[in-house]
């Protein structure tokens, strides 16, 4: 049997990034070793792991984004050197998704650094005599929250093959969990980070994209629930537990009538030791190119209405892109820079949330307000559809559709509620998957 891929991780650690709002640099980590990290680590080392740690979970992002875009037909990805893009993501004539390959492998693995290095962090404030009780519990709460999110993306690719979810023992990783089984311990691990931020004390710098739970450049406890709790909502959707996303909800940092931007992010640069936001391409680029599925800027108009700012997501190139026997004339622009930040939660996903909830409890009402607060906002007209649990619905998957073009959620929306029959074919033998195969390296 072949090992786990967490077995072959290096006994290193990402070196820490200058993250941007950061306002001093930590060492590089490249001679510390694992056991100088998780026997009796100092508080310097521990910043500059969770330093790090941050900076790490933005690597590959633009495989997991490239990946579930195309096979949830938002996107094209055009690459002359790979044409796994278009042939095995896409089904065509009975391909099939392999699981030892890039597009796979490159954020999966990735994520399940970021999974080390909070694990790092969990076992070294725990074994740690030189950190203070307050300190620990604040890299313990922010660890597992990071820990969370890394295991529910490439639980998002799996689906129902699974995730190992402990892998604290690399030479003897945890048994893969269903995902019923996964989803509960990605919010149990939520749970224990919330319940770590009483009595912590946050000694350590975010980057700016984490601005939302601080309160005059210093991390706040009370703020950070309100994060954990918005991430946590997502889980609870996902478990179909339609009352814990109302309650997580409220816990959270959701504004009916707030900013929909309000959130968190990952934050890109230019500076020295960090890195630009590799999803971004310029438009009209030839070569390597994302396009907007050829049918997102028609349906946009005639869905949205033409005033709404969504349908500015695709903007229209000087001449038709094609490979494999699909074209778009339509550039994929919602990352318009390569400092563009990359969401992690924000306030418009907790609105359309408690839409999707109450629509769920059937109080439609509710509902309602919540869709046209999105709507308006984007300068689209109100609901005007049937009251009744289909329409409504398809209302909801309509505004998440638009709302979050390419950042990864349509094809997990779609598979949700059981509609990837209704995810366009281009080609007469493709096909739509509904989950990636377990990485070859990780055994069985």
């Amino acid at each position: 049997m072949k090992k786990s891929f967490i077995i072959y991780l290096s006994s290193g650690l990402l070196a820490a990034a200058a993250l941007p709002s950061c306002s001093k640099e930590f060492g590089s980590l490249n001679g510390a070793v694992i056991e100088d990290l998780t026997t009796n680590p100092t508080e310097f080392q521990m910043i500059n792991t969770m330093v790090g740690t941050e900076s790490g979970i933005r690597n590959n992002l633009d495989f997991y984004f490239d990946a579930t875009g195309v096979i949830g037909r938002e996107i094209y990805r055009f690459a002359g050197s790979e044409p796994r893009y278009t042939t095995e993501l896409l089904g065509k004539d009975a391909a099939t998704l392999n699981n030892n390959t890039f597009y796979l492998t490159n954020s999966w693995n990735s994520r399940y650094r970021g999974v080390k290095n909070c694990n790092t962090i969990i076992q070294g404030c725990t074994n740690s005599k030189q950190i203070t009780a307050p300190k620990k519990k604040g890299f313990l709460a922010v660890a597992k929250f990071f820990k969370a999110y890394q295991l529910l993306l490439n639980l998002n690719l799996t689906y129902t093959n699974g995730i190992r979810v402990d892998v604290n023992d690399p030479d003897k990783p945890g048994p893969f969990l269903s995902y019923d089984e996964s989803l509960k311990a990605i919010s149990d691990l939520l749970d224990e980070s919330k319940a770590d931020v009483a009595g912590a004390e946050f000694a350590f710098p975010l980057s700016a994209g984490f601005d939302i739970v601080k309160t005059d450049g210093a991390i706040d406890g009370a703020k950070f629930i309100k994060l954990n709790r918005a991430l946590a909502a997502r889980v609870a959707a996902y478990r179909k537990d339609w009352p814990g996303v109302l309650s997580r909800l409220n816990e959270s940092f959701f504004d009916l009538n707030g900013s929909l931007t309000m959130g968190a992010y990952h934050v890109f640069s230019t500076g020295a030791n960090d890195q630009t936001n590799i999803t971004f391409f310029r438009k009209n680029s030839n070569g390597e190119i994302r396009l907007a599925h050829p049918n997102f800027h028609a349906e946009a108009v005639a869905q949205l209405g033409p005033n709404d700012d969504r349908i500015g997501k695709a903007t229209l190139r000087d001449k038709v892109a094609s490979s494999d026997d699909l074209s778009s004339q339509w550039d994929v622009w919602v990352y318009t820079s390569n400092v563009a930040p990359i969401t992690i939660v924000r306030n418009e996903e907790l609105i359309l949330l408690y839409a999707e909830a109450k629509i769920r409890l059937t109080q439609y009402p509710d509902a309602i307000v919540a869709l046209n607060r999105i709507r308006t906002s984007h300068n689209s007209s109100v609901y005007g559809g049937l009251v009744t649990d289909d329409e409504l619905t398809t209302d909801l998957l309509r505004q998440r559709r638009f709302s979050f073009y390419f950042e990864g959620h349509r094809w997990i929306d779609m598979r949700r509620y059981n509609k990837l029959g209704d995810l366009p074919k281009d080609r007469p033998n493709d096909d739509v998957f509904d989950k990636f195969p377990r990485p070859l390296t990780e055994g069985q």
